[in-house]
């Protein structure tokens, strides 16, 4: 499964091209968006070099990140990304982020989108777990990963250095057949 695409009633989901740059520098440079993020770009080419260097093209890669970016299927306009981190060497488990634009937070958007990525991730691919960390400030991802039907595993003080300062991590999980159950209460 190569460079799928992935629809939702209102979105768009597919891979990162470097034509996005444009695109996702005007959100990944919001320092009020990606306050709980570890990188903010600070020029367009910063962007770029990301897309190049440290984006695959091909899905399920151990040891690398696959990033979709999100579009609204009504404007055709990039609000946001997630990317998939493959870090297991099981094939097992992927950890999931997502960043959405300050004007389309709060809409539903990333429920939407990350609805999606965990049936391609738990349906499609067959991973037995998928994780996200977050920032304990970040309530409105907190509440995302909730509304998912993920449930925090751990709180690990002070153990990610982001911005200058160290900050506490609380990882949220959910496994395959907690998902599979999840999909049962929607029929």
């Amino acid at each position: 499964m190569n460079e799928p695409e992935l629809f939702t009633e209102r979105l768009i989901l597919r891979p990162m091209q470097k034509s996005d740059a444009e695109a996702v520098f005007q959100y990944k440079s919001d320092d009020e968006v990606n306050k709980y993020q570890n990188w903010i770009p600070e020029t367009l080419n910063d962007v770029v070099d990301f897309i190049e260097k440290r984006i695959v093209s091909v899905l399920d890669v151990q040891g690398t990140w696959f990033q979709f970016v999100v579009v609204r299927k009504d404007s055709r306009e990039i609000i946001g990304d997630i990317g998939l981190h493959f870090f297991d060497s099981q094939k097992s488990q992927v950890e999931i982020g997502c960043s959405i634009s300050k004007e389309h937070q709060k809409q539903g958007f990333a429920t939407e989108a990350l609805t999606e990525i965990l049936k391609l991730l738990f349906a499609g691919l067959n991973k037995h777990r998928v994780i996200a960390s977050i920032d304990p400030r970040n309530a409105g991802s907190i509440q995302l990963m909730s509304r998912l039907g993920m449930r925090q595993e751990g709180h690990f003080r002070e153990s990610l250095f982001i911005n200058g300062e160290w900050v506490d991590d609380l990882i949220f999980a959910m496994l395959k057949r907690e998902w599979e159950a999840t999909q049962l209460n929607i029929s």
